[in-house]
C-alpha cells in the first residue's frame, strides 16, 4: 500500500473530501452509452450505499487486476503496458480511499458475489486474437465508462456529502480511463472497431435497462424497493 508520504496532494482523501471540485462535462460519456442510470437504480442504491460501496472497491481490485492480466498477456505491445501500468497504480489507489471511507463509515468488509453485469459483456468476447483483445479492451471502455455515469449520478442524490465530493473526484480519471481503452483498441489491429463498440453498446445497455434480482454498482433496474 502507498505510504502517506507517496500520496499527491490531489490524490489525498483528506483533499479530495474536503475541497470542492470543479464540474467535469462527461457528456462524452452520454454519448459513448446506450442509456442512462434509471431513477429506479438510484432510489435503491441510495439506500444500500455500504452494500454499494463494498461492490465499488471489489471493482476497483478487479480493474486493476484485469489490467495486469492484460499487461502480461500482452506484453509485446508497448502502448499497452504503459497505458495499462498508470491505470493500475489509479484503480488501486481508488482501492484504498473505498477501503478507508468504509472503514471511516464502520462499514465491516464482507464477501459479495459478482452480479452478471460484466459475466453479460464477456460472454460475447472472441475466442481469436487481436480480436479477443480488441473487444476486451472495448468492453473495458463501457465498463469504465459507466462507472463514471454512476459515480455522476450519484453524487447527485446521496446524502453523505464527503462520498458525493469522492465520486465528483472520480469522474476525471474513469472518463479518461474509458478513452484509454477505446484508443487501445483501435491502436492494436487494422480493423474498424466501430461495428463492434456499437454491438457492446446494445449488450450493455440491455444489462443496464433490463430487470435485475440483484443490486451491484453496474446491476440493472432493481427488481424490488
Amino acid at each position: 500500500m502507498n505510504q502517506a508520504s507517496d500520496i499527491l496532494p490531489e490524490d489525498d482523501l483528506k483533499v479530495i473530501t474536503t475541497n470542492a471540485r470543479a464540474k467535469t462535462d462527461i457528456s462524452h460519456i452520454h454519448e459513448f452509452l446506450g442509456c442512462q442510470t434509471s431513477t429506479k437504480w438510484l432510489e435503491v442504491a441510495k439506500k444500500n450505499l455500504p452494500l454499494l460501496m463494498q461492490d465499488h472497491a471489489n471493482c476497483e481490485k478487479k480493474a486493476a487486476g484485469t489490467a495486469m492480466n492484460l499487461i502480461f498477456r500482452y506484453e509485446f505491445h508497448r502502448d499497452l503496458q504503459e497505458s495499462l501500468a498508470q491505470l493500475v497504480r489509479e484503480e488501486m489507489l481508488h482501492y484504498e480511499q473505498v477501503i478507508t471511507l468504509m472503514k471511516e463509515r464502520g462499514i465491516d468488509w464482507f464477501h459479495l458475489p459478482a452480479g452478471r453485469y460484466a459475466k453479460g459483456l464477456l460472454k460475447h468476447k472472441r475466442t481469436f486474437e487481436p480480436a479477443a483483445m480488441v473487444d476486451v479492451l472495448i468492453i473495458g471502455a463501457f465498463i469504465e465508462a459507466r462507472s463514471c455515469e454512476r459515480f455522476s449520478a450519484l453524487a447527485e442524490v446521496i446524502d453523505d456529502e464527503k462520498l458525493a465530493r469522492y465520486y465528483k473526484y472520480l469522474l476525471k480519471s474513469e472518463s479518461r480511463h474509458y478513452e484509454d481503452y477505446i484508443r487501445l483498441a483501435r491502436s492494436i489491429c487494422d480493423e474498424d472497431i466501430d461495428a463492434r463498440v456499437a454491438f457492446f453498446r446494445e449488450v450493455e445497455k440491455e444489462l443496464i435497462d433490463s430487470p435485475d434480482d440483484e443490486l451491484r454498482f453496474h446491476s440493472g433496474v432493481p427488481t424490488f424497493s
